[in-house]
């Protein structure tokens, strides 16, 4: 049991980290160079959304796999949304948008396929 909470708190410090991240290297007017932009835009979107999607996987591992995705998609709409703000100069892409989701479904996908066990949380009130 405590290894399954230390994973799970570990997992959650993790997303949370990698979500301020992600969400500050979208919205900075110019964002730093990175090692891995000569992979390109799309690559950078697939790569933080499917690392997101891993880390709420585990950081929420209660939560139905579908709202993840909804969550994360959702996610990357807003940032396209906050993308289109002219002062920002940053493009709004839909294809962002959907390199994103593809991302998180493909994780979540992958997660369903290997058939991990999920762990529910107890009943609030025991009769």
């Amino acid at each position: 049991m405590l290894h399954r909470n230390l994973t799970t708190t570990l997992a959650r410090i993790g997303f949370w980290l990698c979500f301020i991240v992600s969400v500050t290297m979208a919205i900075l007017p110019v964002p730093p160079s990175l090692p891995i932009d000569s992979f390109g835009d799309k690559f950078q979107h697939v790569l933080a959304f499917s690392v997101l999607a891993l880390l709420a996987a585990f950081a929420y591992p209660a939560a139905p796999r579908w709202r993840i995705v909804e969550r994360l998609s959702f996610m990357g709409a807003l940032i396209e949304v906050v993308q289109s703000i002219p002062a920002l100069h940053r493009d709004c892409d839909i294809r962002d948008w959907v390199a994103d989701t593809l991302a998180v479904l493909v994780v979540m996908a992958l997660l369903a396929a290997l058939r991990l066990p999920r762990r529910v949380p107890p009943p609030a009130f025991a009769a």
